[in-house]
């Protein structure tokens, strides 16, 4: 009996933790496919969880922040979504690898086109994104979940350190240092992968123009032993003629 009781205590005490712990994994999160390093560009995935039983989240809009704009944003084609990339005027233009940017993303609007995310499962919402800033820990995107009752869940409560988590929190990425000389690592592999390429072509070239110099040659030389045949025949004919 002693046994039964401790096994039932364990069990309601299992049940009530998972309870206690279910609403804070059920939000809207945000976390970098490998690494979102300051200054350079990442892959981001936003975690959509249904917390429904009963409808589906048909739209999620995830805003940006403002007091660290991103210039640019590519959001990942989903199967049954659309995506629409807002961007707003910025009042004071920032640079970005030696242009000036007067615009940056503001929003990110998924709108369901099929059955959207349905009771019981999640969605992934992949961006790539950047130039990240170089002077900040993290970033926080607020987002709104809707679903096709009307309900909607406003993730939008910034977490604050020592503190517990908010009710609502958004979603934050954390940023990680850059490597010393590898600033925006993005654009200059880009600009690596474009001299290497031109570099690439550049000793293409030389070896196709090698190849046909060498073939010309060769040409030449079959040509001029191939003469050389036939005239030694021609003599080597009139001499047995004479004979």
């Amino acid at each position: 009996m002693k046994a039964s009781r401790l096994a039932a205590v364990g069990a309601l005490t299992g049940t009530a933790l998972f309870a206690l712990s279910a609403p804070a994994l059920a939000h809207v999160t945000v976390q970098p496919e490998g690494e979102a390093a300051k200054g350079g560009y990442a892959v981001v995935d936003f975690r959509v969880p249904n917390e429904s039983d009963t409808a589906s989240t048909v739209k999620l809009e995830v805003s940006f922040p403002t007091e660290h704009p991103l210039a640019s944003a590519r959001p990942e084609p989903i199967p049954g979504w659309d995506a629409k990339v807002s961007k707003t005027k910025l009042d004071k233009p920032i640079e970005l690898h030696g242009r000036k940017i007067n615009e940056a993303i503001s929003k990110i609007t998924w709108t369901a086109t099929g059955k959207g995310i349905e009771p019981g499962f999640f969605q992934k919402f992949t961006v790539s994104m950047g130039a990240l800033p170089e002077d900040a820990d993290e970033l926080v995107f607020k987002a709104v979940q809707t679903y096709d009752d009307d309900e909607v869940s406003r993730w939008i409560e910034v977490p604050q350190e020592g503190q517990e988590e908010p009710e609502n929190p958004a979603p934050v990425l954390a940023l990680s240092e850059a490597e010393e000389g590898h600033h925006g690592a993005a654009a200059d592999d880009k600009s690596d992968d474009t001299e290497k390429a031109a570099a690439e072509t550049t000793t293409e070239a030389a070896d196709s123009d090698s190849t046909d110099t060498t073939a010309r040659v060769l040409a030449v030389v079959g040509i001029v032993v191939g003469a050389l045949g036939v005239a030694y025949g021609v003599l080597a004919g009139r001499r047995r003629t004479s004979a």
